[in-house]
């Protein structure tokens, strides 16, 4: 064997040895934040050792997975169930673990072409696959519905009914949105990081989109930090400290995130009835909390609690900030225009994102000859829906206003950037 085969096999040995890292780094990450965020939240105390398997649904739900539930209540009666949510605490965990990972092998080259990093991303996502089938194989389960005292149980107890819930995986559609949410993640990673430069045309256009995608992302988790500092602010002085941890380790950028949407002048819908709740903020919670559908916006917020005109100002300063520095990263002498376009569609495809992926909808019943919904914490409905195109349409506006006053911006900076530069040449 000559010695060139041998150290083939050995790059390709330490290649898979880092791709299987890098899968199993972000796997305990999400399944590490998922069982906090659910003991947290109470849910340990599930009967017959369900919770392992909830932890593992929830990574299930948190890159695209399909989860699906179900009931049994014997002849007499009918359980009905369903849930749509994406955990994106648990999500941004595993993203930002998996982009680190896949990233940091590329970090010392001065120049990458297309196939070492698509051969790194595809030992990757062929291990990915493998834990993805594992997943949604492990995460099934059904237990049985504490029914307590009341009107229910006393009519489950004359017919007999013994009602349980459970919950499968589509193990197709996990397979799938599984391998198109890693494939987003790696793409941009690749996109976002200056680390790893490419070669030829794909450089162009990395240069190209790489300023105005890093200051959008750069703006997501800048929401989300400000979000992490509400969270822990309010369980140290108003309590509920268990109740606000696991929204912080399941959902903190779902309300993040909604929080941006509704700076720009966004318009959501949803509802609350049941033991469902938003403990973070109370003020959501009370605007949901009614009858029917309701319209949830800065005016309404408004109406409940005053200070929701910050989430305005937060707004009016973050994103020109952001803005500001995609031109400061840009190539020099580009026109604010420019600056504008594109910094209006990456703010555009960022709400786009959020509200996809922030819509959420929950809802169990159970009801015995027709009778139901008899309260003991054993119906409830959760929905939350953005208005879609007006939404993305006010980012568009907001991006190009934005990106524009950004390019103006940033001309003092890159005027004193680049007689810094001509200085040192002179110098030299």
């Amino acid at each position: 064997m000559s010695p060139t085969s041998v150290a083939d096999r050995a790059v390709r040995r330490h290649g898979w040895g880092r791709a299987v890292a890098a899968v199993l780094a972000g796997l305990a990450a999400m399944l590490g934040v998922a069982a906090l965020g659910l003991w947290a939240a109470g849910a340990a105390g599930l009967p017959d050792g369900a919770f392992a398997r909830v932890v593992v649904a929830t990574v299930v739900t948190a890159v695209g997975g399909s989860v699906e539930l179900s009931g049994n209540a014997g002849v007499f009666a009918q359980t009905r169930a369903g849930l749509a949510v994406i955990p994106l605490s648990v999500a941004l965990v595993g993203a930002l673990v998996i982009a680190e990972a896949f990233l940091r092998p590329l970090r010392h080259r001065a120049v990458t072409g297309a196939g070492e990093p698509a051969r790194w991303a595809a030992r990757i996502a062929l291990l990915w696959l493998l834990a993805l089938i594992g997943l949604a194989l492990a995460a099934r389960h059904t237990f049985a519905v504490d029914l307590r005292n009341g009107t229910l149980s006393d009519l489950t107890g004359l017919f007999g009914v013994a009602p349980t819930l459970g919950f499968t995986t589509n193990v197709p559609l996990t397979v799938l949105f599984g391998l198109l949410w890693l494939a987003g993640v790696l793409v941009l990673a690749l996109l976002v990081s200056r680390a790893p430069p490419l070669s030829g045309r794909l450089l162009r256009f990395q240069r190209a989109a790489r300023p105005a995608a890093s200051a959008a992302v750069a703006l997501l988790l800048a929401y989300v930090v400000l979000g992490a500092v509400a969270a822990v602010v309010t369980a140290a002085t108003r309590g509920h400290a268990a109740q606000t941890f696991a929204v912080l380790l399941l959902g903190l950028p779902n309300l993040a995130w909604l929080a941006l949407t509704l700076g720009l002048g966004a318009t959501w819908h949803g509802r609350v009835d049941g033991p469902f709740g938003l403990p973070l903020p109370h003020v959501l919670d009370e605007v949901l909390r009614t009858p029917d559908v309701s319209t949830l916006n800065l005016r309404t917020l408004a109406e409940h609690d005053g200070r929701a005109w910050w989430l305005l100002v937060a707004a009016a300063v973050l994103v020109p900030a952001a803005a500001v520095l995609t031109a400061v990263r840009s190539p020099a002498r580009t026109p604010a225009w420019r600056h504008a376009l594109s910094f209006g569609a990456a703010l555009t495809a960022a709400v786009l994102m959020i509200c996809l992926v922030g819509r959420i909808s929950a809802h169990y019943g159970l009801s015995v000859l027709g009778i139901g919904d008899l309260g003991g914490g054993l119906s409830g409905e959760l929905l939350l829906r953005p208005e879609l195109w007006p939404a993305v349409g006010l980012a568009a506006l907001w991006g190009l206003a934005a990106g524009f006053l950004g390019g103006l911006l940033a001309l003092p900076v890159r005027r004193r950037a680049g007689a810094g530069r001509e200085g040192r040449t002179r110098a030299r």
